[in-house]
């Protein structure tokens, strides 16, 4: 492998600080949403958040995730099927019923309507092991990868002006099936994107302080 210098350019501390805390604001205005418009969005944004995203940092450079864009409605209505079959089975049955009382507070249920109103669904799959002709390579890290690279995606999002909602119906087989993913690929997130419905809600939540969930030793 060859090596090449790397571009990095830098910053005073002033700017430094200034430029960390605007994104430090910037980032606290983003917030997950499930009530969509349907509004349509440039597919030209979508491709260049879902770049961005693959931009990540992962094992061995192997980059172990494949995004799929979602914008037919045919293809959104057996998803929003296959979830809800999924999530109907987790609100009535499957789910312990602790799980059920820290949900309750959000008022979410088994009907996921944003699927289908959203103009975009990117599903986030993650290659358990990579696949080129025929022949297994082992990927590793896989869902650090992944999360990593998702995180960046959801930011991207945000920086674009859009609003999104990390989905996890479970079990997400369905994803697979409906998308014609190859064996060694298994669905990560189910990501719907666009703008808010006008007066769309989000709950009144606060997050913790830096005190609680960082040290400095």
């Amino acid at each position: 492998m060859s090596f090449k210098k790397l571009l990095f350019n830098q910053v005073s501390e002033d700017d430094m600080a200034r430029a960390s805390l605007d994104f430090l604001m910037f980032m606290r205005l983003r917030r997950s949403v499930r009530e969509f418009s349907n509004r349509d969005i440039p597919i030209e944004v979508i491709k260049n958040i879902v770049s961005t995203a693959a931009s990540a940092p992962s094992g061995a450079n192997k980059e172990p995730w494949h995004f799929t864009i979602v914008r037919d409605p045919v293809v959104k209505r057996k998803i929003r099927t296959g979830a809800e079959t999924e999530e109907k089975a987790f609100y009535t049955h499957k789910a312990p019923v602790n799980w059920l009382k820290d949900l309750n507070k959000f008022g979410t249920n088994w009907h996921k309507e944003f699927l289908e109103v959203a103009p975009y669904l990117i599903i986030v799959f993650k290659q358990i092991y990579d696949l080129k002709n025929g022949e297994k390579y082992k990927n590793y890290y896989v869902n650090e990868s992944v999360g990593i690279a998702t995180g960046i995606l959801l930011t991207a999002i945000h920086r674009a002006g859009l609003v999104a909602l990390t989905h996890t119906p479970s079990p997400m087989g369905f994803l697979e099936k409906i998308c014609k993913r190859p064996p060694n690929e298994r669905a990560f997130l189910l990501i719907p994107v666009g703008y808010p419905a006008d007066n769309a809600m989000v709950p009144d939540i606060q997050k913790k302080y830096i005190s609680d969930y960082c040290e400095i030793i």
